[in-house]
């Protein structure tokens, strides 16, 4: 079993089905919510343990009710918690989210406060076979980054919006959210993009879209690879859940593009059913859409 080190942000998030997005500052009611799991590294580690690997997971959290309902969710699908931190009195990171009808989500996201300021010592990390981190925290995604490498590994960053002033030096494989992407290289069309990206960083970069699917720059050559067509009910997640199949296939020896498929599978299913990460597919449901090619 492929073990993944996973270095991120670890929410709790209160989602509501909407018809249309909120405009107006008054009461609005809904028929259909879900209290779950959510932040980038933790929604991953999930996917990871559904499809079949084993998810070790640095965050941060507080010592409060929040941080205790995260821990919960994390260990009932069998995350291993044990480089968390849980701050004394810190308030733990929670997002209000709202889902229209076409499935587009917004989200309303507090980070927490009094958490830890610097990572947990990864200095005793066990063996894994990749690393995958967030960049919402910028020390922590160093210190995922330096485990990677010391460990001769996959090292795999979520390039989402905003990047801030880290540039994933020693990434081994970026791959941006189509946002991210525009902000790390400036404007242009994707091709152009992802060409700056690669020869700013000098690893294997890909971008994905969303429905439009993803495309990846390896050696310079720039491919598109389709994403499964779905009629999606609920985005939440779905691009956490990439990044955690994509991790996944590399650490059990897949090449990229295989695995860019895999995770194509596994974001596509979960579009398809409301609830964020609670909708994240196990290997048999991931494996039959990439034989079928179709659900």
């Amino acid at each position: 079993m492929a073990r993944i080190l996973l270095c991120g942000i670890a929410v709790t998030d209160f989602v509501f089905k909407v018809e249309t997005m909120p405009a107006e500052p008054r009461k609005y009611f809904t028929y259909e919510a879900a209290i779950t799991g959510g932040g980038c590294a933790a929604n991953a580690a999930v996917a990871i343990c559904r499809l079949g690997g084993e998810a070790l997971l640095s965050a941060r959290l507080g010592d409060d009710g929040v941080g205790d309902m995260i821990a919960a969710m994390l260990e009932k699908e069998g995350v291993d918690l044990s480089l968390c931190d849980r701050a004394p009195d810190g308030r733990s990171s929670f997002s209000s989210v709202y889902v229209d009808a076409t499935g587009e989500r917004q989200i309303m996201n507090f980070r927490g406060s009094g958490l830890a300021d610097t990572p947990s010592a990864l200095s005793d990390v066990p063996p894994v076979d990749a690393v995958l981190v967030d960049n919402r925290w910028g020390p922590l995604m160093r210190a995922g980054i330096e485990v990677g490498q010391r460990l001769g590994v996959p090292v795999i960053v979520d390039g989402e919006a905003q990047i801030g002033e880290d540039r994933f030096e020693g990434a081994s494989h970026v791959a941006f959210s189509r946002h991210g992407l525009e902000e790390f290289s400036g404007p242009g069309s994707v091709e152009e993009m992802l060409t700056r990206a690669s020869k700013e960083l000098g690893c294997w970069v890909c971008v994905t879209d969303g429905a439009a699917g993803t495309w990846i720059c390896s050696g310079g050559q720039i491919e598109h690879i389709a994403a499964f067509a779905v009629k999606a009910v609920d985005t939440l997640g779905a691009g956490d859940i990439w990044h955690g199949a994509f991790a996944l296939r590399l650490a059990e020896g897949a090449d990229e593009r295989d695995a860019v498929r895999f995770a194509n599978a596994a974001a596509a299913i979960k579009c398809t059913r409301f609830g964020g990460r609670d909708g994240a597919p196990n290997r048999g449901e991931t494996d039959l859409l990439l034989e079928n090619g179709a659900l």
